[in-house]
């Protein structure tokens, strides 16, 4: 049985690594997608994982599918299209290594995974289904996920959801809301970053995470501050766990991608319900996903940013 499958996009990001002196980054390619950073520090933690999604039948498709294949996610749910082209992200970086995104998807391989293509033997064998944001903002990936998510709750699977908020990607806010919205409603665990808790209802990460305990059913939250670390909260109590201090960020993209996965791996590993863990567990968790998040920001790109085990404990 696999631990988690998650269902999304695998994409490529291309992240400055110099400019030139009219302004123009030389740019390098890295494996990614909000799924497929999530899915490798699991993986890279101990647990079996698998995904669900499409690349195109390019040179990008092939050389991220056999990325997953080389870190072991499986990859018998990922569809290698020729009639569409594997998405790119484009990322900037500011002096502190905070990012935006631009995005050539229109379409992407990722918005076309239909509700055939999704295994559905994958959502039989597993333990925690995880999805996000970006298959929800056009048609026919919605569908798909709608589906896939009904047909893992019907299963009794733990349902994670991350909404990884990329506004570019969105007609307009409300759309971007609507679906959110949608998405919170499904899940048991929650991954949120204080932008999105701000830009959903305006209130503080505390005030969010007990909107999401007490009005959507969700029964574990992660409420992320960015550099200054995670808010966490069930039924059982809430605290805020610390990023570590002193380290030289570089890059931060696939870092809260990074975090959810080592989080969950570290879930994973207690054997309990979200909502029976203790306040000393939930801080137990979230330091060393966060630990492990800010050790992935020293160096560029999500799915290889991912450090080995003894790394975090080292700053644990």
């Amino acid at each position: 049985m696999k631990d988690v499958v998650a269902l999304g996009e695998l994409l490529i990001d291309f992240a400055p690594v110099s400019t030139d002196e009219a302004g123009y980054p030389t740019l390098k390619a890295q494996p990614g997608g909000a799924p497929g950073n999530f899915l490798a520090a699991l993986q890279k933690y101990g647990c079996a994982t698998a995904l669900i999604g499409k690349v195109g039948d390019d040179a990008f498709g092939h050389l991220l599918k056999g990325t997953l294949d080389e870190i072991g996610i499986d990859t018998t749910g990922l569809v290698v299209d020729p009639a569409v082209f594997t998405t790119l992200a484009f990322v900037t970086l500011d002096a502190t290594g905070n990012r935006s995104f631009s995005f050539a998807r229109k379409p992407g391989a990722d918005t076309c995974l239909t509700g055939d293509e999704v295994d559905k033997a994958l959502l039989d064998d597993c333990k925690v289904f995880h999805f996000g944001t970006l298959s929800l903002t056009s048609e026919p990936a919605r569908s798909a996920t709608q589906a896939a998510v009904a047909y893992a709750k019907e299963q009794g699977k733990l349902i994670s959801f991350d909404p990884n908020l990329r506004k570019p990607l969105w007609p307009s806010d409300e759309a971007a809301k609507e679906q959110i919205e949608w998405g919170l409603r499904q899940a048991d665990i929650v991954k949120i970053s204080d932008e999105e808790i701000e830009f959903l209802w305006g209130i503080s990460p505390e005030e969010g995470a007990q909107k999401l305990l007490k009005e959507y059913g969700v029964r574990l939250v992660y409420a992320t501050l960015g550099p200054k670390g995670c808010h966490v909260a069930n039924r059982n109590g809430s605290c805020e766990v610390p990023s570590p201090t002193g380290l030289h960020v570089i890059d931060t993209t696939g870092a809260g991608d990074i975090f959810g996965g080592s989080a969950m791996s570290q879930f994973l590993r207690l054997g309990k319900a979200p909502e029976e863990l203790t306040v000393e567990e939930l801080r137990a968790i979230t330091r060393f996903a966060c630990c492990a998040a800010s050790l992935s920001t020293q160096t560029h790109g999500g799915i290889n940013s991912v450090v080995p085990e003894a790394e975090v404990r080292a700053i644990f």
